[in-house]
Order: C-alpha cells, then structure tokens, then sequence
C-alpha cells in the first residue's frame, strides 16, 4: 500500500503539528538574547531606584530646574508614578529596540544558522511557520513590556508606597484609577510599538543577517522620529508611522482624551498590517537557500 495520500503527502502527515507555538516558544525562551532582553526589564528598574536613592536632589545651579527634573521629581510620589516614569523612559529607544530584537531576530537568525531550509524541509508550510514565529514574538515583547512593568511597579510600590497617581497633566488620579490609566498606557505603547514589530519582522524574512534586520527597523523608526520634529513637513507628519508615538499623554488627562491616542492605534495597526502581509507574500515566493 502506497505511503502517500492523495495530495501527495505522507500518510499521517499533519501541517498543524509541525511546528506548534509551544516548541517555538520554548525554543526562543533557550536562547540568550530573550534571557538577556527579560533579563534587562528586571534590571531597569533597580538601576533607576538605585539612581534617585543615590542621586543629587539639589537645584541646577542655573536656577531652571527643567522637565526632566520635574519628572523625576513626579518619579518618586509613589509607585505608579515610578512606574510611568520608567516606561516614558524607555519608550523612546529602549522598548524600540527589544521589540526589534525579537521580531527582527526570528526568521533571519534560522537563515544565518542555515536551519531554515531544514524547517521547511520537515515539511513546515511557509505560511504557518511566519504565523508562529510572529506571535512567539509578539508574545514575547508582551511579556517583555508586562516584566518592565510590573518590576517597576513593585519595586517603586515597595520604596514610595502606594499613592494617587500624579501625571503633571491634571489633577492627582485616584490609585486605583491611576492603575487603570497606566494599563492603557501600557498597552497603547505595544499598539505604537507594532510598527517596529511589523518592519523588523518583514526586514528579517529579506535578509539572513539578524543584525542588519534588527538595526535596520531601529534606524527607520530613529529616522522617522527625527522628521516628525520638522514642522515644515506641516500635514506630512501625520503619515509618519512615530507621529502619534505620545498619544498616550492623553490617557493621563482629565477628562481622558483619546483622540489622538485611537488615531495612534489605526496607523500603528495599518503600518504594521502592511509589513506583515509584504513579509508573508515576499517570503511565500522566496528562494530559501539558507
């Protein structure tokens, strides 16, 4: 009796269970670039609450104190504003850059190794190996951010105590409420940061240098950063996928303003659909020889 079906496959073969989301995921968890990275959003937070216990509180000599140090000032009110602090500050380049590390690492790093065409070969539908390395990353920066967060949240609850939540915008928020609002923040942040997730992960199914892909999705968001800061550009700005990258600032406001926050959340989702359907189309008729 023949061993093949009639598609062609062998008898008992399953796509499905080729590669599952649960091996991928213990098989990224392994690595040490995603022990380093969670490894980092612990260590983050001790490093700032070593910094404001160790730290000058004195005045600038220059007689302005300036925004940082209102911030800083804000940092220590409680836990939840120790914890918003921590992700306004690493918002802007650190979270760009973890987000890139795993979406960007993915596909590019099984090519470098030379094990990609060894997947494919099991077989592993294309299609389905895109899927599940996309939501182990995705899966992955969110449980990055959810460590930060809740590091920060601990360890600032436990030196500062729990207290209303002061953003500087509006008046104190009450702390359960605050704890809502810096949820929302939380997760319109992994909303912004999709777009970083989308580029970096169609950079890596163009390329079998994990480096170049990572690099490369920072770069662009770097660069697009930059040019949202030109006024010149007038109405141009709104196109850049960073323009809304502080929408945010309106979930701390009283009344919440959310305006600009969902019209943050609509380009991150359409930037990054376009990326992830570039990714899947250019790697579904790629050559793989690595």
């Amino acid at each position: 009796m023949s061993t093949l079906t009639l598609q062609g496959a062998a008898e008992g073969y399953n796509a499905h269970r080729t590669l599952t989301v649960g091996s991928e995921w213990g098989r990224q968890w392994r690595r040490r670039r995603t022990q380093l990275a969670l490894g980092f959003m612990v260590l983050l937070p001790l490093i700032l609450l070593i910094a404001f216990e160790f730290g000058s509180d004195s005045s600038d000599e220059g007689g302005g104190r300036g925004q940082f140090s209102a911030l800083v000032d804000v940092a220590t009110a409680g836990g939840l504003n120790f914890a918003l602090f921590t992700l306004f500050v690493s918002s802007g380049f650190l979270l760009v850059v973890v987000v890139a590390l795993f979406c960007g690492d993915t596909v590019a790093s099984e090519a470098s190794w030379g094990s990609l065409r060894y997947l494919l070969a099991i077989p592993v539908p294309r299609a389905r190996l895109l899927g599940v390395k996309l939501t182990v990353a995705l899966g992955y920066c969110a449980l990055a951010m959810l460590t930060l967060l809740a590091t920060a949240l601990a360890v600032g609850t436990l030196r500062y105590g729990w207290h209303p939540l002061r953003s500087g915008l509006a008046a104190d928020i009450p702390a359960g409420e605050g704890l809502v609002r810096l949820l929302a923040v939380t997760g319109y942040l992994g909303l912004s940061l999709l777009v970083v997730a989308g580029l970096a992960f169609l950079l890596s199914t163009l390329t079998d240098a994990p480096l170049g892909a990572v690099g490369g999705a920072v770069l662009l968001y770097i660069v697009s950063s930059i040019l949202n800061q030109i006024t010149a550009l007038g109405g141009l700005r709104n196109l850049l996928p960073t323009h809304y990258s502080q929408a945010y600032l309106g979930l701390l406001t009283t009344p919440v303003q959310v305006d600009d926050a969902v019209k943050g959340a609509i380009s991150a989702l359409a930037y990054a659909a376009i990326f992830w359907i570039a990714a899947w189309v250019r790697f579904l008729r790629k050559d793989v020889t690595s």
